[in-house]
């Protein structure tokens, strides 16, 4: 193959395209702890193409094993990614040996026990199977809490995995193992009455893992959002209104969560397809350097102009997050480029970190993936995914031109200037590489030629590695090897939010307050449609605040959105109404993940930041009430319908980045101006032909006062 062709120019360093929280800081062990914890990635990875692709495995089976791959990958990498190399650990304890000895003690048994039962079904004496089950069960609850105890406790030393780890990576795999052993005997009795104490003991030990990965890769807030969800499932009867429920024992509950109703679910489904398919092509944009192209390609392409760098972040920030499914890492792994160098052009910190939060939580509306939000969206509604990311382009397009004018017009305000064009790649080189656009071609062209998700992604996956075979950065084995590992690494956190995700959303389907939320959206509709839109928006925000985009839009969809259409609305709208509003909540104070990491890299304050990244997201806000009131916002009308709402929203979106910026047209506006061109934002976004006619005599009013003011200065004497 070629390496004649120039080498991608190093202006970027997205070597940080992976940086979700399991792979930011990560040290990897070296050694053969190490190599395990590579082969263990590229395994977990490699079975899910095979399956994909070449040999699918039974739907609960394949759903199971990927969520035990998940939790053993996930307790290997943090565990890995939290030795502290350059600190003194203490010796064992007694104490701590003693929790070693009782946990090691019970797991080992619980293994027994698990072996000793297949040998028993294998031998055809499935009548004695219970007791070594029953056995299992309660070993794997003593060794899972000593573990998970411990593991809070101690450390380990500087150079090996705590033990405690181990035991929890152990505890995945049996529960995992019971689950595909019993497989046939949970169809029919979990979440039933006839579920005995041996399934009650197993469901906890699963979920408390989900749980404890999710502490670790997410943080404590989807962790108090599902204790909260646990808590209102046994106290149901006990709660007023509409919350109330008969309330259910716990052998029934935590069974039924570790069904297709609950972690087993749709997020879930999603996780172990789409997700982690598209997380993996990712991955290999990044090792193939089509990732740095992408970003190098906008730099040489932008740089120069006014404000360059946050015009740049917006459209990195935007195709990456398209893909990665995360506000928060999509940050991490723009933002640590971007943010310098728009601070470099004049940028206020704050400003920077904030354009970076709303470019990197916008990427997840953008189709064709949308961070995955459009397959949970297809999986739960039964709309054509095709449909559902045509209906996703205009939406996208307003939030990202909204985003690019505040910039530009801030950077025309304060009089910033773009990069020097020595500090820049050539635009020349950059179009000889054009080629390497086309896995992005190829993924858009066959889903929209009629092949399935998990092709279509795959061809372009395949499509990343051969193009890198014409640039320096030819993909060999090994970077394979890498890749594939990598595309473990990022999915992890995914996979543990969207398990946890699933659990929150057993709760709703088991208790019914989905159904119940709906009909109170019912009866606030009777007196307002946009009011009953309004609580709806409010909910959505709080249910996702804290949240990656999945498990947020997961959790929403589960509450908001079945009573959105119980008033009318089509499940279309409904849905993309919920999910924005889920997808925002990374930039809505006071919990605003993406405003928070944007502000770390920014070095600034982080409440601050992310009241700045709300109010550059700000027409984000507004363009859902614009599907209720302009369905063709969404493709939903004939052809010049659809162009008049464009038109008029993409002008209403201008006045109202002016109204923020405090610039319009070629001047500084007023007090007074900003509010009238607030107002006229908010007549264009409406969408009758009224208030669009006053919108434009609005705007037009700013602009003569500006004019006669500019002219009166002009005249005066100097």
């Amino acid at each position: 193959m070629s390496n004649n062709t120039p080498e991608v120019q190093p202006i970027i360093r997205t070597d940080s395209v992976s940086d979700v929280p399991v792979a930011h800081n990560e040290r990897l062990l070296s050694g053969m702890t190490g190599s395990i914890i590579f082969l263990a990635c590229v395994l977990f990875t490699s079975m899910h193409l095979y399956a994909l692709n070449v040999s699918p495995i039974e739907t609960w089976t394949f759903r199971i094993l990927h969520v035990a791959g998940g939790l053993v990958v996930g307790f290997a990498l943090t565990a890995a990614a939290t030795l502290e190399r350059d600190t003194q650990v203490p010796r064992r304890s007694a104490t701590e040996w003693l929790a070693l000895v009782v946990s090691g003690t019970a797991l080992g048994y619980a293994a027994l026990c698990m072996v000793y039962a297949w040998w028993l079904r294998d031998m055809q004496e499935v009548a004695s199977v219970t007791a070594p089950l029953y056995h299992l069960s309660w070993a794997l609850v003593i060794a899972t809490s000593g573990a998970l105890l411990s593991s809070w406790a101690w450390r380990s030393d500087d150079k090996h995995i705590h033990w405690a780890d181990w035991m929890l990576m152990v505890a995945s795999i049996l529960v995992a193992t019971y689950l595909i052993f019993v497989i046939d005997r949970w169809r029919m009795v979990a979440g039933m009455p006839l579920v005995g104490q041996t399934e009650l003991l197993v469901s906890v030990v699963g979920v408390a893992l989900i749980m404890e990965l999710t502490r670790r890769v997410a943080g404590l807030a989807l962790i108090v959002i599902t204790g909260v969800f646990l808590m209102y499932a046994f106290a149901g009867p006990l709660l007023p209104g509409i919350l109330e429920h008969q309330g259910y024992g716990a052998p029934r509950f935590f069974s039924y969560l570790y069904t297709d109703n609950g972690i087993l679910g749709p997020t879930t489904a999603v996780s172990s397809t789409y997700i982690i398919l598209f997380i993996t092509f990712a991955a290999f944009l990044q090792a193939s350097k089509v990732g740095d192209y992408f970003v190098n390609f906008a730099f040489a392409a932008a740089g120069r102009s006014r404000g360059g760098p946050a015009k740049v972040a917006v459209f990195a920030s935007g195709l990456m997050g398209m893909i990665n499914g995360t506000s928060a890492g999509n940050v991490v792994a723009t933002g640590s480029l971007t943010i310098p160098l728009m601070k470099r052009v004049g940028y206020h910190p704050r400003s920077a970190g904030g354009i970076e939060a709303a470019a990197s939580t916008g990427g997840q509306i953008v189709p064709p993936i949308m961070g995955a939000g459009a397959f949970i969206m297809a999986e739960i509604t039964g709309i054509p995914y095709t449909d559902i990311a045509i209906a996703a382009l205009i939406p996208a397009g307003l939030y990202f031109l909204s985003i690019y004018l505040m910039v530009d017009l801030e950077a025309r305000r304060d009089g910033m200037q773009g990069l020097a064009k020595d500090q820049l790649p050539v635009f020349k080189d950059m179009v000889k590489q054009v080629y390497l656009f086309l896995p992005i071609i190829i993924l858009v062209g066959t889903l929209f030629m009629g092949y399935s998700v998990i092709r279509a992604g795959t061809l372009a996956m395949i499509s990343a590695a051969v193009v890198s075979w014409f640039t320096p950065h030819w993909m060999g084995p090994k970077a394979l090897l890498n890749a594939l590992s990598l595309g473990a690494r990022m999915a992890v956190p995914l996979i543990a939010v969207c398990a946890c995700a699933g659990i929150i959303v057993g709760v709703i389907s088991l208790t019914g307050v989905g159904a119940r939320f709906a009909s109170m959206l019912l009866g606030i509709a009777d007196a307002s449609h946009f009011l009953a839109l309004f609580f709806a928006m409010c909910i959505s925000i709080l249910l996702g605040m804290g949240m990656p985009t999945t498990a947020a839009y997961a959790v929403a969809a589960s509450v908001v959105a079945p009573g959105l259409q119980q008033i009318g609305i089509p499940p279309l709208v409904a849905h993309f109404f919920v999910f924005y509003y889920a997808v925002l909540s990374a930039i809505t104070p006071p919990v605003a993940l993406a405003g928070y990491a944007a502000s770390a890299i920014a070095n600034t304050d982080p409440l601050k930041t992310a009241m700045t990244s709300f109010k550059f997201g700000l027409s984000a806000f507004i363009v859902p009430f614009m599907f209720f009131y302009s369905p063709a916002l969404l493709m939903d009308g004939h052809w010049w319908e659809i162009l008049r709402v464009v038109i008029t929203a993409s002008i209403g979106i201008y006045l109202l980045a002016a109204a923020v910026q405090g610039y319009f047209m070629s001047g500084r506006a007023n007090v007074l101006q900003r509010l009238i061109l607030l107002l006229a934002a908010l007549a264009m976004i409406a969408g009758g032909w009224m208030t669009d006619l006053l919108g434009i005599g609005l705007g037009s009013i700013v602009l003569t006062t500006q004019l006669v003011a500019s002219r009166s200065m002009a005249k005066s004497p100097s």
